[in-house]
């Protein structure tokens, strides 16, 4: 059987995990790295300095460049999924990608779903840890009790939409968002920023204040004079549910990890690059594909090590 081909789109923090996830993955190969123009000079420029990995990969500012690319695995910040993922489904290629703008993703999902399924393609959206692999967690914990409440408590830990967020402000010239869980779902952003020659650092915190990734969590702004030395990319949630099944109150359910950020939202996304060569043309997110798409190997195998 064929190994699926996957092109890393974006080689950051995640890019690099996700290369790594891919390397591992016994049905995958990676096909090679799709950056920005200026980056892919910078690279090769840089390559005799860079892993082993890379010299044998290419490296290229255009998916078309590639040959025979299954899914591209879109390692970006959330605001640049809607462009990414549409020029890439254009191209004949799957995408996967982990778009973390919960209030967003119903749009997005009709959006992509039209070019999809126009281009005879699927894309898997939203398929990181959260959202992703909590949402499905939180779906199954309402459909052991279907009436009741979750909170959904994130962090203590670098948020890396948020801290993307926080960089893209005008005036700000490094940046790291720590999520600090207050308990019953309510969450405290902690901003670290470097201000930028010329700006004012009041100025910086009151645009961060007032973009939609920070508007609707109380949020403190720090002025540091270099981000580097804070940074640790841990991160954590604890999905908490009680409620009803049937006519059974006090149902308590809790769900709990703590993560190395980058690495599992790269390894999710990976995972669910086989999902997207399982399904019909179209927009997913994780909660409406069966978690054995996710999985390398034979279902009858699943079934007797999991059931």
């Amino acid at each position: 059987m064929s190994k699926i081909r996957i092109a890393i789109v974006g080689y950051g923090h995640v890019g690099e995990c996700a290369l790594q996830s891919v390397l591992d993955a016994p049905d995958m190969e990676a096909v090679g790295i799709v950056e920005l123009p200026a980056v892919v000079q910078k690279m090769c420029q840089l390559e005799p300095m860079q892993p082993a990995v890379l010299s044998h990969l290419p490296i290229v500012d255009n998916i078309k460049k590639l040959s025979n690319v299954d899914v591209a695995v879109l390692c970006c910040p959330s605001r640049g999924v809607h462009r990414l993922a549409t020029e890439m489904l254009e191209a004949g290629v799957n995408t996967v990608d982990s778009f973390d703008i919960h209030s967003e993703i119903p749009k997005l999902r009709r959006q992509l779903g039209e070019v999809a399924r126009r281009v005879g393609k699927v894309s898997v959206l939203s398929a990181g840890w959260d959202p992703g692999i909590d949402s499905v967690v939180r779906g199954w914990l309402e459909a052991m009790a279907p009436k009741g409440i979750t909170h959904t408590n994130y962090g203590p830990g670098m948020s890396m939409g948020h801290t993307c967020a926080a960089k893209a402000i005008e005036g700000v010239k490094d940046a790291l968002s720590i999520t600090v869980p207050m308990g019953m779902g309510v969450h405290r952003r902690m901003v670290y920023v470097e201000v930028a020659d010329g700006a004012a650092f009041e100025d910086v915190e009151k645009r961060i204040k007032q973009d939609a990734y920070f508007a609707k969590d109380r949020t403190l702004v720090f002025q540091v004079s270099d981000v580097r030395t804070l940074l640790d990319v841990g991160h954590g949630v604890t999905i908490e549910r009680i409620g009803v099944s049937g006519t059974t109150h006090n149902q308590n359910f809790k769900f709990m990890m703590r993560i190395n950020n980058p690495a599992l939202t790269a390894q999710v996304m990976v995972s669910a690059a086989r999902a997207a060569m399982r399904h019909e043309p179209g927009c997913y997110t994780m909660i409406e594909l069966p978690v054995i798409d996710f999985l390398a190997g034979d279902v009858e195998t699943f079934v007797q090590q999991l059931v």
